[in-house]
Order: structure tokens, then C-alpha cells, then sequence
């Protein structure tokens, strides 16, 4: 299916009824690798899984941004009238959904995995290495995640959804910074994964789905008490 959103086309799969909960993928990647995990989710979720733009079946645009990506997903939200929705990113997917959380009230539950605030803030081994790939392949992904993102502590306490911060033990973001996130968001869950890496629970994972949903479901409860 296609959103036509800010001038481009975005790409997405639905599958499922229910409350919304769109999903993101990371850099490089798309939609796909949220398939065994929509397979559980789909009974009670209505699942749209978004190309960000530059990725799989969207629109590839001249240059990338995540503040871009990020209103994209507003627009998506917008122009679907999706609300009271669960937002799940995963590393890119994460940081967009940081971002648009801070500026939206359609998303009220929100799940970030290994997302991270500035380009700084990853390993100390992992820009060498994004440097380095840039240098022979040219290829704005890779630009993108040496120069950005820049969001602000002010951007993170003005997040009202009620979220849930993850990232593995072995993660590429260091946990200083997943915790930071975590704090700083107001009422913020976190959850630090043991023996799990950036994407070893996401990616082609149905562990995932037990995440969102567990978080999902205590977040409903509360809200009727």
C-alpha cells in the first residue's frame, strides 16, 4: 500500500485489526524484518509496517535527514487518522520515533530498541567503521548516521507517551545512553536485555512481539484502573 505524504511515497504493509501500532524498521533495512513478529501481533494489533523513505519501496529521496523521516511518519499518522497509537522503532526506526513522539499526541504508546541521540553516542569502535564504508560506497545511510541525529533533553521530557526503552547487553548503543533516554523521557521504562545484541530480538524475531505486547497490555491496564 502507499501513503502520499510531504511531497513523497511511503510503502507500507497492514495486516491485523485492532488498536494501531506502527512499526519501523533501521538503517539499510525495511519492512520484512517484522515478519515473524507481526505474525503474532496481527490477532490483536492492526500492524503497519513502514519503508521510511530511501528505504525498500518508498520514495528515494536526494538527501536524508531524520527530522525528515520523522515528520514523515507524522504525515503518515495524519493521513491515516491513526490514534491512540503504539509506536515500536528499532535504531533508526527508534530515533524517528523519538523524535515524532515529542511533537504528537496520535502516538501514546511508544517502544524505542538501540536508539541513541546523537551520532556520538554509539560504541567507540562503530563511526570508524561507518567512515569507512562512506569513503568507498558514498552512500547518504551511512552520511546520515555520521552526522546525525541531534535531539535534546528537551525533546525527550516532552515526550507524554507512556514508553519503554530497550536495548541489548551487547547492544551497539552503550548502555549510558539507553539509560539516559530512559530517564529523561518522563515515567520511562527501561529494559536492558541480557545476551541479546542491537537487533537479535527484532530482527526476523518473534521475540519482539512479546515485548510490545507485554508493554502494551500494562499500559491499557493502568490507564483503567
Amino acid at each position: 500500500m502507499i501513503a502520499k505524504v510531504n511531497g513523497i511515497e511511503l510503502f507500507y504493509e497492514k495486516s491485523g485489526a485492532g488498536r494501531p501500532l506502527v512499526m519501523v524498521h533501521g538503517n539499510g533495512e525495511d519492512h520484512t524484518i517484522f515478519d515473524e513478529a507481526v505474525r503474532e501481533l496481527r490477532a490483536e494489533y492492526c500492524c503497519y509496517r513502514v519503508d521510511s523513505r530511501c528505504h525498500g519501496a518508498s520514495t528515494d529521496t536526494p538527501e536524508l535527514h531524520y527530522r525528515d523521516m520523522a515528520a514523515d511518519m507524522l504525515a503518515f499518522l495524519e493521513a491515516l487518522d491513526l490514534r491512540d497509537a503504539i509506536f515500536y522503532g528499532f535504531s533508526d526506526g527508534g530515533i524517528i520515533g523519538l523524535m515524532a513522539a515529542a511533537r504528537c499526541d496520535r502516538i501514546t504508546t511508544l517502544i524505542v530498541s538501540g536508539a541513541n541521540t546523537s551520532p556520538k553516542a554509539v560504541k567507540w569502535w562503530l563511526r570508524p567503521l561507518i567512515a569507512l564504508g562512506n569513503v568507498f560506497a558514498k552512500d547518504k545511510k551511512l552520511k546520515l548516521m555520521l552526522n546525525e541525529p541531534d535531539i535534546t533533553d528537551d525533546e525527550l521530557h516532552a515526550i507524554r507517551a507512556d514508553t519503554l526503552v530497550l536495548a541489548g547487553s551487547g547492544d551497539l548503543i552503550p548502555e549510558k545512553e539507553t539509560r539516559h533516554i530512559a530517564d529523561t523521557i518522563p515515567g520511562a521504562e527501561l529494559q536492558i536485555l541480557k545476551g541479546e545484541d542491537h537487533g537479535s530480538y527484532i530482527v526476523h524475531s518473534a521475540k519482539i512481539a512479546s515485548l510490545i505486547r507485554g508493554f502494551a497490555r500494562t499500559t491499557v491496564l493502568e490507564e483503567k484502573k
